[in-house]
């Protein structure tokens, strides 16, 4: 497979790696990003920089720019949920499912019995069982409930070989000092600000002054509040989110483990450490049918990248204990079925003083 990172430019590809995080949130940040990147050794103004970044979004390697909002700290709550189609009805049954708006991700999955997999999001906790209920109902299908029970790691970056392979330019800490709160509701204004910048920043010199002007708000007020955001876990990071497809990482494996209960808060960390993981959490299990606990979600530009990550995930497992071939198993996506994306207006709605 040829991969995909060959046809960018050594610009292109510096800047995936460098900001798929840690961007300035200041008034004028292509400036900073591009002087951190010339530190880098990489030849380029503020202005080449801003083109660039718009032309890699207008060709879909990115899939957008600006603030990546973490749902589950703006309010409501989502869960992974495992489903039995029967072959004869799958086209059907995927249709029914993906009908429920609250279906935001939806994935044809490898496995003898559990192929569709997708996620629930509400903004109403009660909400989830419901929705099980009723998709059970619609569909004559039993939905198997996963929700997260301990997260170790979400964070989705892919490397491209090329310039700051590390991608270790963070910028963050640059712009407006901020006080963290330990608040878990949002201002009215604050909800706007969640609504207006999920789906992006717009790529421009002055992209926070732009959102300042949407909402008729301040744009010091815009940038501290996303600042803060950022430092206390409302906003994962901020930077460029790339279509890893577009990358060519279409390997997308999940793997699975049974994990023994009293190893997951050890055995959690140590997997989050390798970089290629992208997700790791610990979920329930359901006797008779789903005896995994654990999963790390791994990423590969082909087969052969993607089965090595895998055995070093297993290589890891080996070192807390004795893995046999039934403690654990690997499901690759070989369908999108749904991807509209989590309804955060809802939850943040839901959850506004």
């Amino acid at each position: 497979m040829q991969q995909v990172d060959a046809e960018l430019s050594r610009l292109d590809r510096a800047i995936v790696n460098a900001f798929q995080g840690g961007f300035p949130t200041v008034e004028r940040p292509f400036e900073p990003a591009a002087a951190a990147l010339r530190d880098q050794g990489v030849d380029v103004t503020a202005d080449e920089l801003l083109a660039r970044v718009q032309h890699l979004d207008e060709e879909g390697i990115l899939t957008r720019f600006g603030a990546l909002v973490n749902a589950q700290e703006i309010g409501g709550n989502a869960s992974l949920v495992a489903m039995h189609a029967p072959p004869e009805r799958f086209d059907e049954i995927a249709d029914q499912v993906n009908e429920f708006r609250e279906v935001a991700h939806n994935y044809e999955r490898e496995h003898p019995h559990l192929n569709m997999w997708f996620v629930v999001s509400v903004a109403d906790e009660d909400r989830i069982e419901e929705v099980l209920a009723e998709i059970e109902a619609e569909t004559g299908q039993q939905t198997y409930n996963l929700p997260k029970q301990q997260e170790f790691r979400v964070e989705a970056k892919f490397m491209l070989d090329g310039p700051i392979d590390e991608g270790d330019v963070d910028l963050a800490d640059l712009g407006p000092a901020v006080d963290p709160t330990d608040k878990t509701t949002l201002t009215p204004a604050e909800r706007d600000l969640v609504i207006e910048i999920q789906g992006g920043l717009p790529i421009t010199a002055t992209p926070y002054a732009d959102v300042a002007d949407a909402l008729d708000a301040d744009v010091d007020w815009v940038i501290e509040t996303i600042k803060r955001f950022n430092e206390e876990g409302k906003v994962r990071r901020v930077g460029v989110i790339p279509n890893h497809y577009a990358l060519g990482y279409t390997e997308n494996g999940m793997t699975v483990w049974n994990v023994p209960d009293d190893l997951v808060s050890e055995v959690g960390p140590e997997i989050a450490s390798l970089g290629f993981v992208t997700h790791c959490y610990q979920r329930p299990r359901h006797e008779g049918v789903w005896p995994y606990n654990f999963f790390a979600m791994t990423h590969g530009r082909t087969e052969a990248e993607s089965q090595q990550r895998i055995q070093q995930v297993k290589a890891r497992m080996d070192d807390f204990w004795d893995v046999e071939d039934e403690d654990w198993d690997s499901l690759f996506s070989t369908q999108i079925l749904k991807k509209t994306g989590i309804r955060l207006a809802e939850r943040a709605e839901a959850n506004t003083e």
